[in-house]
């Protein structure tokens, strides 16, 4: 069997800071992760499994570059959390995997069921594609070689969830060494190397298209991850990032690039197992270099913007049947994209669950203060007035356009106009969280795959 990387996320340095993760209850995420993460590692060895802690000292670069110059064909790596959420009623466990993987979200699976087995008072969040993370990818899952998970114990902001976390550690360690064993059995027992190897058996060919139609070069299968050659990149027209976070292999003197990573540069990418396709779409109807600005045109119809709520809140229309409606009408008049604003909408509200300190009635869809500075925020008296407010925060941040409206977002005066023309620059402005204009593109790019733009 090969060995066990296995790393408790947060703890090191980030930009000379130490990175404590969640800060909940006087205690923190990395804390309790270093703690669970050296029971699970003296479980392993007990069990004459060759295991490997990451040091804790390392950032997450630092974190897969180490364990990338010591993995081999046979091993795999974890990654542990605790998560943490603005609404204390949400718990439960997740497994992340890299989307479009079959083969790793059966291992997902795999060491879930471990983990309940032994602590089955944790709920299951099931396995999920790292997709459907916040920022829409997970470097953990991406740009390891070896065959790699990203597991979410619980949410340290749920009182039951942390009360086992802290009081279950044991169980928790021993269900994790459970999945940990049989996901490295299962690999052992024949994956494919993280390169292709330059002689003998190597990578089995897929099929691609492109736009519905069968290309004419053949992709790889490569640890159960499909790869497209980069001349096809080339011809789309598409630049590929000269960046560490593009995974690309050489096989048979053929430049690859993992097809997953074609998401970020606003293709569609989907994978099917059973007829050995992945499947790219480009963008039809949007240019990418557009995505990301601010002021423009949705591209949207009201009933893809109410689906994709429903998809992914099934009530979320009870209380706001016609907010985008709304939405699409006042973002129009101001020339603000809708698409971004909705987004931004269901990123702040969680997809208009709410549970932090607004709440519904106030009407405030985009944490926005007020000049008294309650600490609650903002409240407007209508649905549509909270639209407008908004809207019109966005159009101050993003250009120096006068309204069209009349004002009611109390703290327009107070941004510099123009600042953020784009979404990555909201980051740090209109949230502290520098990744914040990246996690509303993310559910952009997921809004427009759903609607068939992307």
């Amino acid at each position: 069997m090969g060995r066990i990387f296995i790393s408790a996320g947060h703890g090191g340095l980030t930009r000379g800071v130490q990175d404590p993760g969640a800060m909940v209850a006087e205690t923190t995420e990395a804390r309790e992760m270093i703690l669970t993460r050296d029971l699970i590692v003296t479980e392993l060895r007990l069990r004459n499994l060759d295991v490997l802690a990451v040091p804790d000292d390392l950032n997450l670069t630092q974190t897969i570059d180490w364990i990338n110059v010591r993995a081999t064909r046979e091993d795999v790596a974890l990654e542990i959390h605790a998560d943490a959420f603005s609404n204390p009623t949400v718990r439960g466990a997740s497994v992340f995997y890299i989307a479009n993987n079959d083969d790793r979200k059966a291992h997902g699976d795999l060491l879930l069921l471990a983990l309940l087995r032994r602590v089955p008072q944790l709920l299951s969040r099931g396995a999920r594609p790292d997709t459907a993370t916040g920022v829409g990818r997970l470097a953990f899952c991406r740009q390891i070689a070896a065959p790699s998970l990203l597991l979410e114990i619980g949410f340290l902001t749920n009182p039951d969830d942390r009360f086992i976390i802290q009081t279950r550690r044991r169980d928790i360690a021993l269900g994790i060494a459970d999945g940990l064993s049989s996901w490295s059995r299962a690999i052992s027992g024949g994956s494919l190397p993280p390169s292709p190897p330059t002689s003998g058996t190597g990578p089995s060919e897929i099929v691609i298209t492109v736009n519905g139609q069968f290309h004419d070069e053949k992709g790889i299968l490569l640890n159960g991850n499909p790869y497209v050659p980069v001349d096809l990149i080339d011809s789309l027209g598409i630049e590929i990032p000269r960046t560490g976070q593009v995974r690309l292999v050489n096989y048979r003197s053929i430049v690859y690039i993992k097809a997953i990573e074609l998401r970020d540069l606003n293709l569609s990418v989907t994978w099917d197992n059973n007829n050995r396709t992945v499947s790219l779409r480009s963008i039809l109807k949007i240019y990418p270099a557009m995505l990301d600005q601010i002021m423009g045109r949705g591209q949207t119809s009201e009933v893809q913007l109410m689906m994709f709520l429903k998809t992914n809140h099934e009530s979320s229309l009870a209380q706001f049947p016609d907010i985008a409606k709304l939405y699409r009408e006042e973002a129009g008049m101001e020339g603000v994209n809708y698409d971004i604003a909705f987004c931004q909408m269901c990123v702040e509200t969680t997809f208009l669950r709410f549970g932090g300190d607004v709440k519904p009635s106030q009407n405030n869809f985009a944490s926005l203060g007020s000049i008294e500075g309650e600490p609650t925020g903002a409240t407007f008296a209508s649905t549509r007035l909270g639209v407008r407010a908004h809207i019109q925060h966005l159009k101050a941040y993003a250009t120096k356009e006068p309204l069209v409206q009349e004002l009611v977002d109390p703290r327009f005066r107070f941004i510099t106009r123009g600042i953020a023309p784009q979404l990555e620059q909201l980051g740090g402005r209109w949230s502290a969280d520098m990744e914040y204009g990246s996690r509303i593109l993310a559910l952009v790019r997921r809004l427009y795959e759903s609607s068939g733009l992307l």
